[in-house]
């Protein structure tokens, strides 16, 4: 599977953005997705997931009611919809899939098998 994230850019507190993920190759019905971030000088965190079937969401608690995560099986698309952006949320935003993901481990980087380049995010204060 290849990953292609797109969507990052300069905004300013309070704004929103919505970043994309579009994959080739396999689809994405039959795999979890998920996003993460790393920060400079910082290590990689889960930041949303899909499980495979979608419908079940996961969040970490410094994005949720502010992230959503969505899968278009038809565009073969996972988003990152991010409104009320903080200073914090700063980051590069990487997409990643995986085929046998353990529900109980989603948040872990070590279950997803595929990775996109990136997009970087900056919010401004």
């Amino acid at each position: 599977v290849q990953l292609q994230a797109s969507g990052g850019g300069l905004v300013q507190a309070g704004g929103s953005l919505r970043l994309s993920c579009a994959a080739s190759g396999r689809t994405l019905s039959s795999a979890a997705v998920g996003w993460f971030r790393q920060a400079p000088g910082k290590d990689r965190e889960f930041v949303a997931a899909v499980k495979r079937g979608g419908g079940t969401t996961y969040y970490s608690d410094s994005v949720k009611g502010r992230f959503t995560i969505s899968k278009d099986n038809a565009k073969n698309t996972m988003y990152l919809q991010m409104n009320s952006l903080k200073p914090e949320d700063t980051a590069v935003y990487l997409c990643a899939a995986g085929a046998r993901i353990i529900l109980s481990a989603i948040r872990q980087i070590e279950q997803y098998d595929y990775w996109g380049q990136g997009t970087l995010v900056t919010v401004s204060s």
